[in-house]
């Protein structure tokens, strides 16, 4: 080749080229891991052992709970939203044997003072404030409220039958106690759906949540538990048994059930508690009115916002998750962890599939203009392409189908076309992730960066119906 020819252009197109070939061939990869999902849960379906059974809601709403339960929720600057929680939570559940246990800290007198008047009048609430200054951890302060769980009773002389756990700004589902308390008869680990509400101001960045909860929960999760593999916890809906959270604080050398220095306990408690041998359970039911029973919540409706939340969870399922958890000798369980792990990868070669396409577009003008050759597509690169095509519409009918499902058709249109957004968020929080952890390699100390909550569904005019 004459030097001539080795301009600017043509290592623009040699790159184009390479860029070509590395995301079409880890699309692919992709793919076929999306597939095989696809394939077992189409497979559980048509054996009837994938399905979501109805029920009478109002029945099952009044039933009692078998022992003394407690639901926890750990709050750092909550203020705005944790009167609401507690008063929704406490009316939805009015179970005389359920206990509610606030975690706050020393330092923060605001949720202190709106956890109070909340829980005035109410004899099943605890407030548990926390000596350490503010924040920790989720997993420190969850911590600290099992700590008053066991010190009541000791002071009462009872035990208590689960734990259930919940986020500040969550909305209950009245039938959902209930449910909770009679799947403890199968399983030490139980976990409801959790459905992201719709806000008027943020159709979006907090609409492209419920795109993915809403297939994640109806799909990857119950192919999950079909197959025994182990899921995580989402940290909300979420009940474990008094005596599996025993073990686990005496396994953590009784420093608490909690592992303090995770970002994301609530993925890790699942995981650990399936590596125990505790059996766990996704519970998935709907009431006769169709209505699924499920934790609902508002999520973060800015584009800062839900890049810092998503940032916690890749750093803390996909990077400290590598060093703390490793790697599972079953191939069935390693298959859920490189699932679990890939956000770094995904998210890399979802900017290379971007800059290909300002690349590919710049490269077709200086074509146009005579300033470069065409790119030479060979046979093989011509049937990635095709094939990577076809897998972005197969995913975008599924993830419009599973939307459509639960919000309706013109959320499942708008679920297509948020897919660009959720990937452009992808990619944003795994960059702030990856930084993160080498931060955390290099001595840092990761904190409860945490979502903020102005607002509370049961209260809001905010959500659409």
């Amino acid at each position: 080749m004459l030097a001539a020819e080795l301009t600017p252009v043509y290592w623009l197109v040699l790159l184009q080229h390479e860029l070509l070939l590395f995301a079409s061939l880890f699309f692919l990869l992709g793919t076929l891991d999306e597939l095989a999902i696809d394939a077992l849960y189409l497979v559980g379906r048509v054996r009837g052992r994938i399905c979501t059974p109805r029920i009478d809601r109002s029945a099952v709403e009044r039933r009692a709970i078998a022992g003394p339960s407690a639901a926890i929720i750990p709050a750092w600057h909550e203020d705005d939203v944790i009167g609401a929680t507690m008063r929704h939570l406490l009316d939805a559940w009015p179970q005389a044997q359920l206990r509610l246990y606030i975690g706050c800290y020393a330092n923060d007198p605001a949720t202190i003072g709106a956890a109070t008047r909340a829980a005035r009048g109410q004899s099943r609430v605890r407030i548990v404030v926390h000596s350490a200054r503010g924040p920790t951890t989720k997993a420190d302060c969850m911590n600290r409220l099992y700590r008053a769980i066991e010190e009541d009773e000791r002071r009462e002389g009872l035990r208590f039958r689960m734990v259930v756990i919940h986020d500040a700004e969550d909305m209950v589902d009245p039938a959902a106690l209930p449910l909770l308390d009679a799947g403890l008869a199968k399983a030490e680990l139980l976990q409801l759906p959790v459905l992201p509400m719709r806000q008027r101001r943020s159709r979006w960045v907090s609409g492209h949540y419920i795109d993915e909860f809403a297939e994640a929960h109806a799909k990857a999760m119950v192919v999950r538990d079909w197959l025994r593999a182990g899921f995580p916890s989402a940290g909300v809906g979420c009940a474990v048994s008094r005596e599996r959270l025993a073990l686990l604080d005496v396994q953590n050398g009784c420093s608490g059930p909690f592992d303090a220095s995770s970002l994301t306990e609530d993925y890790e408690l699942g995981r650990k508690i399936a590596e125990a041998g505790g059996a766990t359970k996704f519970v998935r039911v709907r009431g006769e009115d169709g209505r699924l029973i499920a934790t609902r919540a508002f999520f973060p409706r800015t584009l800062e916002t839900a890049v810092r939340q998503k940032t916690r969870w890749v750093c803390g399922i996909a990077l400290q998750g590598w060093d703390r958890m490793g790697w599972s000798g079953r191939p069935l369980d390693g298959w859920m962890r490189l699932r679990d792990r890939r956000g770094p990868l995904s998210a890399l070669v979802l900017f290379v599939a971007y800059v290909l396409v300002f690349l590919t577009g710049g490269l077709a003008i200086a074509h146009q203009l005579g300033l470069a050759r065409a790119p030479v597509v060979t046979p093989a690169t011509k049937a990635l392409l095709i094939a990577n095509a076809a897998s972005l519409g197969w995913r975008a009918a599924c993830r419009a189908l599973f939307t459509a499902r639960e919000y309706g058709p013109r959320e499942g249109m708008r679920a297509v076309l948020r897919i660009p957004l959720s990937n452009i968020i992808a990619i944003m929080a795994a960059r702030r992730a990856v930084a993160q952890y080498v931060f955390s390699l290099l001595g840092g100390t990761l904190r409860w960066d945490k979502t903020e909550h102005r607002e509370h569904p049961a209260v809001s005019q905010e959500m659409l119906a």
